[in-house]
């Protein structure tokens, strides 16, 4: 086994490192370049519910502007229906079939029903697992957190339920207790989490005064937030656990492990640094194993986790106590005058 290889949710790899969705695994091409360079999974784009219910209104629309031409037309194309998602699930059978690392589909939807539905389809294009994107922002003042927490994990016990193929979940970081609902979801089925979703943000232009879609990429250091969910998780679940969001050099992936993670998903790094990154963070990763002495991943994953250190304060309020007791120091390195 390579020095290098992990589990993760019962699927081995040969490295941490897994390509996270995107529109950058949208071609063949691409695909390929990303497993020559090394990635040891790849997470298909997000099948979306929405936007199949978008095209199939627009579908219907475009089709009604030929109906009623004459008196005894009513429909010039009856019987016609929107393709859904087949479009994608040929593509997701084209890319598993282009690859020789595993594949995982990643499925967004709005209905319970159709989250269930989509991931049976899903499942049968022959991906190695999925990937389930919880990406929800709340729109009213009415709904209660419970509600939407209970909904979730409906989703997930029901489609763990149907699927034979292990799921994960991708979460954002923004729930009261992210801890309970992963413990909650585990219990529901759910084999893997992705620490955290990175949500959609607007913006302002103000030279047009309309709203902007930033290309929201990640900066070096966002890796913070999972660094710490990923070492309060250790030994404290049976779940895989897949750090996302930052992740950009060796060092940060030692990082990662060290806290508790057994993977990571990259993506933004991608986008500004090419595929080749991919051979740079593990050929870094194996330079700091080799200067500490580590023989394999277990070797040092979870090392400082909270289930591992010594100190009881390390993951704890204490540490941000700290933090603004020694502001001092920031002020010493970064006087303001």
């Amino acid at each position: 086994m390579s020095k290098l290889a992990v589990n993760f949710m019962g699927i081995s790899l040969k490295n941490p490192i897994i390509v996270g969705s995107s529109n950058l695994v949208n071609n063949l091409e691409m695909l390929r370049k990303l497993q020559d360079a090394g990635a040891a999974a790849i997470v298909y784009k997000s099948l979306f519910e929405e936007q199949i219910q978008l095209e199939s209104i627009q579908f219907q629309d475009e089709m009604e502007l030929y109906n009623e031409r004459n008196a005894e037309m009513i429909s010039l194309f009856p019987g016609m229906e929107h393709a859904g998602p087949e479009e994608h699930l040929a593509k997701l059978r084209e890319a598993k079939a282009a690859l020789k690392i595993p594949l995982i589909g990643s499925l967004n939807c709005v209905f319970t029903e159709t989250w269930v539905e989509y991931a049976e389809l899903i499942e049968k294009t022959g991906v190695d697992a999925l990937e389930l994107n919880f990406f929800s922002v709340p729109r009213d003042f009415e709904t209660e957190a419970k509600s939407i927490e209970d909904e979730q994990v409906s989703v997930v016990e029901q489609v763990c339920k149907k699927v034979k193929i292990p799921v994960s979940v991708k979460l954002s970081p923004f729930y009261t207790n992210p801890l309970q609902l992963i413990k909650r979801m585990e219990k529901a089925g759910a084999k893997g989490f992705i620490l955290f979703n990175r949500m959609f943000e607007p913006d302002i232009n103000l030279d047009t005064l309309q709203h902007s879609t930033p290309f929201n990429l990640s900066n070096e250091g966002d890796y913070r937030l999972a660094l710490r969910y990923a070492g309060v998780l250790y030994k404290n679940t049976k779940a895989s656990i897949c750090s996302s969001s930052g992740i950009y050099t060796g060092n940060d992936l030692a990082k990662m492990i060290l806290a508790g993670s057994d993977a990571v998903q990259i993506v933004s790094a991608l986008y500004k640094h090419k595929p080749d990154l991919i051979a740079t963070i593990l050929a870094d990763l194996e330079k700091f194993m080799a200067k500490n002495g580590f023989e394999d991943l277990n070797a040092f994953k979870g090392k400082l986790s909270k289930a591992m250190v010594k100190d009881p304060y390390t993951y704890k309020r204490a540490q941000y106590i700290d933090l603004l007791l020694h502001s001092d120091q920031i002020l010493k390195k970064y006087p303001i005058v």
